[in-house]
């Protein structure tokens, strides 16, 4: 026999000992945590063993269902199932449903269904009443087969997924059903591209076993999708894209009871860390004609009963468990008794594609089966009661009418007489209008913010306990031992020479050997820029506060209804813009928050508005963050998006939202927010259209020097790629109204001897290749940024006019400096100061004589703009 026809081996270990599975049982019984081993022992519990365990997650899950008010209930969603193709770049060795193209062809039929069988499969499940339209998939069928990128070629999409989100576009529109996706791998890209058209998403995790996808006989070799960390990647995504998530696994395909228990535990822990996980399916494996685990045998009914039974104990009472009815012949009691509350989408028109030798059950005896057992059936959306009920962020705006029209708004169940019909689906049209607290700019600094957190500070960020375990480690500084001066040395003499041992040395100097490194960083300051102090004088127009993405850094972001959430209109955009130019700018900075009502044509709004008004003025404007929003809400790539962008009169963009460039740090820190990768892929498309950046690192938080170091070097090799940051902006942590620190997770900033240490090492690691450090003082004050002058910085930034992110985190240096303030601060560093433009170039005379005149500032000039 070959190995495939082997499969790979059984779950079977050795029985536990009679003691091990009492007290495993007691503890389940007592509803005391299990770990790994008991629950390995549970899984292999029989006969009156599983009875005493099922008993047991059975009260665990009527106790949820009784707190989440639909005590004896047991839910269903009606759908239909849409196989968008059948084609797949994996090679799962159980799988009946993906197919080869030329079996397709034979059989009459294209690489992906047209859209009018999808239309004509959707209208007709809704005529019967279904809510749910199931889109599966095969992943990236492009990447394998010429016959699929030649169909998306010639029907106009740029991938598998352009034509997912095209087709639930109009399955939404033109009738009315809920798209519940499952495309496989995505990235974090991927979900901001679909979550906008679809309620719910999910995605199999089968198992943690990655022997199973790494060695050879095994079901998933050969399958580059089914590697477990990859799997597990996008659970994590999906949460920080708060995306409703299905997942679960498939039982009996070679895995021991450790590695299903494991599988558990893995899926508890990203559940708790994102709280997105809306639903996990426990599927049993069954051995199909035609594949190469054809001869392996079936899961027993057993081992899914104490799986379903040992899930529900793990993932405790709020979790909904599932198992799919058609797999288990009729033994629905058993299923109903250890602990499941869902039985999943059941269809009363399409087959299940995945199974098709199994029909799914009718509801009328899925209903009969439940009320034996108990339970009243009910019917539920693809997206789960809890998340209809918080609705944003969770449901993108776009969606909330289409999910509405079929909710019951006591229950967030479905209404089971409600009648979808396609409503449209768009982006708001209004346009922008100036509400809420559209003075903040000023009033920041003399009446302060309403209070010092958002009103669901305590479920929007995720789970606070989870967060410190994860930070936990990277809070203890590291020993370093390499030799300082050793390091001092090879820093005067050539920095571009210095290892990482000895820059991580440098990076932990103080005392004598940090004044060392200020003085070694400010020579070399001085020999590429010369001792001249540079300021740009700019507005910052922070557009909207209101944002729903959850940065637990973040003290800005507001909801709508938060007493100090605000937008602006583009007539104030423009209005802020004019007046700045009528005081010497020449610059506007932009940026705001990732506001779901905002059009999908909002960025180029805010650039042609202000452009139109004030021709002459550089738009530096939209973070790499802003840029995927933008991105995604209008279908584009991020390219083409960055170059209408361009010629609605974006000049360049803040290289903020980089935070720290460690995914390690990252999650814990924004949640979230765009990956490290994705922001410098944003970040070099930008700089290969010509649009230069700037580039930041905000330290002092969880982060620990080892991480300022990778982060710089990363910076210095995307700029020698493509030389496009004109500076690097040190941009400390302010504490005081931030998330996390509240939450008792960062530090309270960084220390003044970590600014010092930070923008000397900026000086020294980002040379030759970045020339340009510079220092806040919004965040450090005058004499803490004459420091820095001092420490190898050459820039004080923009004297901004008004300034709201760092003044609601709580720094207390107010929101603007005039022309004569930021002299004044280069004056006390001993140097001269001159004004320059955004690429740091010279300003023209007329702009001098007018930020002269003003002093960069006029407050009669600036008057509160009236709502």
């Amino acid at each position: 026999m070959t190995d495939h026809q082997r499969g790979p081996a059984p779950a079977a270990t050795d029985r536990p000992t009679p003691n091990a599975m009492r007290r495993a049982l007691k503890r389940a019984r007592d509803g005391v945590a299990l770990d790994v081993a008991e629950a390995a022992v549970l899984l292999q519990a029989r006969g009156a063993d599983l009875e005493d365990l099922t008993a047991s997650a059975g009260r665990v899950r009527d106790a949820g269902l009784e707190a989440a008010g639909r005590a004896g209930v047991i839910t269903y969603s009606k759908s239909v199932f849409i196989p968008l193709t059948r084609l797949c770049r994996d090679k799962c060795h159980y799988c009946t449903f993906v197919t080869v193209p030329g079996k397709l062809r034979r059989a009459g039929h294209g690489a992906f269904m047209s859209p009018d069988d999808v239309l004509d499969i959707a209208r007709r499940g809704a005529a019967l009443g279904c809510k749910e339209a199931l889109i599966t998939l095969g992943d990236k069928p492009e990447d394998r087969w010429p016959e699929a990128r030649e169909w998306l070629d010639a029907h106009g999409y740029d991938d598998t997924l352009a034509y997912v989100r095209a087709m639930s576009v109009r399955i939404l529109e033109e009738t009315g059903l809920l798209p519940h996706l499952n495309p496989g791998v995505m990235s974090w890209t991927d979900f901001q591209r679909l979550k906008p058209v679809a309620p719910s998403m999910g995605m199999m995790l089968e198992t943690t076993a990655t022997r199973l996808w790494s060695e050879p006989g095994g079901p998933h070799h050969g399958s580059p999708d089914k590697e477990p960390a990859v799997r597990l990647r996008v659970l994590e995504d999906a949460g920080r894209s708060n995306v409703p998530f299905t997942s679960g696994l498939l039982i009996g395909i070679g895995e021991t009871y450790e590695e299903r228990a494991e599988s558990l535990f893995a899926l508890r822990r990203v559940s708790r860390a994102y709280h997105g996980i809306q639903e996990l399916i426990l599927q049993n494996f069954r051995a199909k004609p035609d594949t190469a685990m054809r001869g392996m045998p079936d899961a027993e009914l057993d081992e899914l009963v104490a799986t379903v039974a040992v899930a529900r104990h793990i993932m405790g009472p709020a979790a909904c468990l599932q198992a799919p009815p058609n797999l288990v012949d009729g033994e629905y009691a058993r299923l109903l008794r250890a602990g499941i509350d869902d039985w999943g989408g059941v269809s009363p028109l399409t087959p299940d594609h995945v199974n098709p030798e199994r029909p799914w059950p009718q509801i009328d005896e899925l209903a009969a089966r439940s009320a034996d057992e108990g339970f009243t059936l009910r019917e539920r959306l693809c997206v789960y009661p809890e998340f209809v009920r918080r609705g944003e962020p969770w449901l993108d705006p776009r969606l909330l009418p289409h999910v509405t029209a079929l909710a019951d708004p006591a229950t967030g169940l479905a209404r089971e007489d409600a009648v979808p019909a396609g409503l449209p689906w768009q982006e708001p049209d209004e346009g922008f209008t100036g509400t809420g607290r559209t003075d903040l700019h000023r009033t920041i600094d003399t009446d302060g913010r309403t209070h010092d957190r958002r009103d669901d500070f305590d479920h929007v960020y995720g789970d606070w306990d989870a967060l410190r375990e994860a930070a936990a480690p990277g809070m203890v500084p590291q020993r370093i031992d390499t030799d300082v001066r050793q390091a001092l040395s090879t820093a005067a003499d050539d920095p571009t020479r210095l290892t990482d041992a000895e820059a991580l040395a440098l990076l932990h100097a103080d005392g004598p050997a940090l004044d060392a490194l200020a003085r070694v960083a400010d020579d070399l300051r001085r020999s590429v820029v010369g001792d001249e102090v540079t300021y740009i004088v700019t507005r910052n127009i922070n557009f909207t506060n209101v944002c729903y993405t959850g940065c637990r850094f973040c003290a800005f972001a507001q909801r709508r209804t938060d007493a100090d959430a605000y937008s602006l209109s583009l007539d104030q955009v423009a209005d802020r813009a004019a007046q700045a130019w009528d005081v010497g700018a020449v610059e506007v900075c932009m940026q705001g928050g990732i506001h779901p009502d905002l059009p999908g044509t909002a960025y180029f709004d805010i650039a042609r508005a202000v452009k139109e008004r004030v021709p002459g003025i550089h738009v530096h404007a939209f973070s790499p963050m802003e840029i995927v929003n933008g991105a995604s809400r209008t279908g584009m790539s991020v390219r083409d998006w960055l170059t209408a962008a361009k010629e609605a009169g974006l000049d360049s963009i803040p290289g903020t939202a980089a935070e720290i460039l460690d995914d390690e740090v990252r999650w814990i820190l924004t949640k979230g927010k765009l990956p490290a990768a994705t922001w410098l892929d944003v970040v070099r498309t930008a700089h290969e259209l010509g649009i230069r950046s700037s580039s930041t690192m905000m330290y002092g938080h969880v982060d620990q020097p080892r991480h300022w170091l990778g982060h710089l070097r990363t910076l210095a090799a995307l700029q020698q790629e493509t030389g496009g940051f004109t500076e690097f902006v040190t941009l400390p942590f302010i504490h005081t109204n931030a998330p996390v620190y509240l939450a008792g997770i960062a530090r309270p900033g960084p220390t003044a001897r970590d600014n010092r240490a930070v923008t000397a090492m900026a000086r020294l690691l980002l040379h030759p290749h970045i020339t340009n450090i510079q220092t806040s003082w919004v965040k450090l004050g005058a004499d803490g940024a004459a420091e820095m002058l001092r420490s190898g910085a050459n820039d004080l930034g923009g004297t901004l006019m008004e300034e709201t992110i760092s003044r609601m985190a709580g720094s207390g240096y107010g929101s603007y400096r005039s022309v004569r303030d930021l002299r004044a601060i280069a004056e006390a560093a001993g140097r001269p100061a001159r004004a320059r433009t955004t690429l740091y170039g010279e300003v023209p005379e007329e702009r001098q004589q007018a930020a002269a005149a003003s002093d960069g500032h006029l407050p009669e000039l600036l008057p509160v703009l009236p709502d």
